[in-house]
């Protein structure tokens, strides 16, 4: 008879916590744009969130902790001439914010301790050099200053934000088409990029060349994303032939066949990683779902586990991931999303029961103990009667 072994994980019994009604951004009228970016980027001071605005483009920032209902006409950032579509904070200095747009720009701001008092219209600095609109912005993970930028031009555009100029271009020769995704390795070493041309491609930024690549990861036609995860290894999602969604694991090193395929589901909503180096978890957040998937990789094989998933009512519209930094971890977070609805914003915890579920286990067993030890008595007691008569 086979017994089946549960894999012995510390996150197995992860699980979200929704905010409660007091402690979500109320009333904020998220972007209409049709777009596969979070619309909400987040820091330990700030919140920021694409928002519709009329006459072109615009993005909220909030402070954390400002909660609750949001002022229909409390200030934005307003200084786009077309939409915005992506936005990211620095993470060296928690005032400055990235945009890119439709107007073809990027536009660099920085916000002031306390947030907003009247419409920002003057960024720091302006960087021009796309000849299409701007969909991914991206800061190097540990160089200051340094910002990554991707348009729909099939261009790839690395800033000096200090002197306002572009120290590498990645042309349309190693992009043929639309570039769906950007990823910085958690050195800033190498870039990983998927394309609308179905390849998923590793390059030297400094040298501007493509270090590998990897056709088809996934064999359907819809957009697909890839992220570093640890170890050298990159993680994909996509869709299948069926248009069954899926995750795959890869090897950089032996991009021919995948690590772990897994498939998901038939939703149509491309699924956004985001990946914690320090608990080896990556989180599937896909637009227009309810849910949060979450699987831990792994050295050993099958290399991804899944984990569990959050389930809520309503769908998502966006999604924003806090940095380990703005973490409650007194309390066991491991994680922290700003999940974007219609009108709201709410932050979801992504929490390790610890302390709590052990010493109410180990009270459990000592209950259990002490039953054991009674019935124990009660049977030597009968025993003696018995032998007695």
């Amino acid at each position: 008879m086979s017994r089946q072994v549960v894999r012995s994980s510390k996150f197995r019994h992860v699980f979200g916590q929704p905010a409660k009604a007091d402690q979500c951004y109320e009333d904020v009228r998220v972007s209409q744009t049709t777009w596969d970016s979070g619309f909400c980027a987040v820091n330990p001071k700030f919140v920021a969130l694409i928002c519709e605005a009329s006459g072109g483009g615009a993005f909220l920032v909030l402070p954390l902790g400002k909660t609750g209902r949001v002022d229909k006409n409390a200030p934005t950032v307003c200084g786009h001439t077309a939409p915005v579509l992506d936005i990211a904070w620095c993470p060296h200095n928690d005032n400055v914010i990235a945009s890119g747009s439709e107007d073809c720009t990027v536009m660099v701001w920085e916000i002031p301790d306390g947030g907003l008092v009247l419409p920002m219209r003057e960024p720091v600095v302006t960087l021009e050099g796309h000849t299409k609109r701007v969909g991914i912005v991206v800061w190097h993970p540990t160089a200051q200053n340094v910002l990554l930028s991707a348009g729909c031009d099939n261009v790839i555009l690395v800033w000096d934000v200090g002197t306002g100029a572009a120290v590498l271009t990645l042309g349309a020769d190693v992009h043929p088409d639309t570039i769906y995704s950007v990823d910085w390795s958690r050195d800033g070493a190498l870039i990983c990029t998927s394309c609308r041309d179905k390849r998923v491609r590793l390059i030297e930024p400094r040298k501007g060349t493509v270090v590998a690549e990897k056709d088809r990861p996934h064999e359907g036609t819809r957009p697909v994303r890839a992220v570093f995860v640890s170890d050298g290894k990159i993680l994909t999602t996509g869709f299948s032939r069926m248009s069954e969604r899926q995750v795959a694991l890869w090897d950089t090193k032996h991009l021919e066949e995948p690590l772990s395929l897994q498939e998901l589901d038939t939703s149509s909503g491309v699924l956004l990683p985001f990946f914690d180096p320090d608990t080896n978890i990556v989180y599937l957040c896909g637009k227009g779902d309810s849910s949060i998937r979450y699987f831990e990789i792994t050295a050993e094989a099958p290399f991804l586990h899944y984990l569990s998933m959050f389930s809520s009512k309503e769908s998502q519209r966006g999604m924003g991931y806090m940095p380990k930094r703005g973490l409650e971890v007194n309390k066991c977070e491991i994680a922290r999303f700003y999940k974007l609805h219609e009108r709201k914003c709410e932050p979801i915890a992504m929490t390790v029961p610890r302390k709590d579920v052990v010493s109410r286990l180990e009270e459990e067993v000592r209950k259990l103990q002490a039953t054991v030890q009674e019935l124990q008595k009660r049977l030597d007691r009968l025993e003696e009667t018995v032998l007695t008569k």
